[in-house]
């Protein structure tokens, strides 16, 4: 099942993402980095937190909120199909939730953490407040109790999610004639950069994941 394999993995996927992008960016930066190693540091701190909240609060969560769902799915579900759903259905919920984050002020005052990086590369793609992790994790408890989402299709979203989050936060220049047409399918760097913008207007825009 790709799901069982992906959640053993998950931890090497993300590692593995984050070690391409960040050797990537040195050869092919979009513009000069700042802040220098102190800035790395921090992020790095950060990120910290979150490995150790990850086994500690996020996948417990997770499980129990996929172990007491509302009602049990048929076992003749195709499985393909059902992940794809899920997918998407995650997505849309993390489009929402990321919205709340920027519109209600209890909210941002969490995710301001993320926003006051003073500049974009991988590293930036896990510069959260452990706060914000705790609480995206309680809130999305809900989706997955009521639409019974599996443990495992959700490790799979969350891997693809850490991938995509590493991508679209990078340093790299992608070809013009490549990023137009994908980015009609997923965040691509110029994309999210603009989220990133001074201008609050263009932060509070381009709240895509995945």
């Amino acid at each position: 099942m790709i799901g069982e394999s992906i959640v053993a993995n998950k931890a090497l996927i993300g590692a593995a993402a984050f070690a391409i992008m960040f050797a990537v960016e040195r050869f092919r930066a979009a513009s000069a980095p700042l802040g220098g190693w102190r800035r790395l540091l921090k992020n790095g701190i950060l990120w910290a937190f979150l490995l150790v909240l990850s086994p500690a609060i996020v996948l417990p969560l997770t499980a129990f909120a996929a172990e007491h769902a509302l009602w049990r799915r048929p076992a003749s579900w195709p499985y393909l199909p059902a992940l794809i759903a899920d997918m998407i259905l995650l997505d849309f919920w993390s489009y929402w939730l990321h919205r709340s984050y920027h519109q209600v002020g209890a909210f941002w005052r969490l995710h301001r953490v993320h926003h006051l990086d003073n500049h974009l590369d991988t590293t930036s793609a896990v510069r959260f407040h452990p706060g914000e992790v705790a609480l995206s994790v309680l809130l999305r408890m809900v989706p997955i109790t009521l639409l019974a989402i599996p443990f495992a299709n959700v490790v799979v979203f969350e891997a693809a999610l850490l991938v995509a989050a590493i991508f679209h936060h990078s340093n790299i220049r992608l070809p013009a004639g490549f990023e137009r047409p994908l980015s009609r399918i997923v965040v691509t760097p110029s994309i999210h950069w603009v989220h990133h913008h001074a201008i609050r207007r263009d932060t509070n825009s381009n709240y895509a994941a995945i």
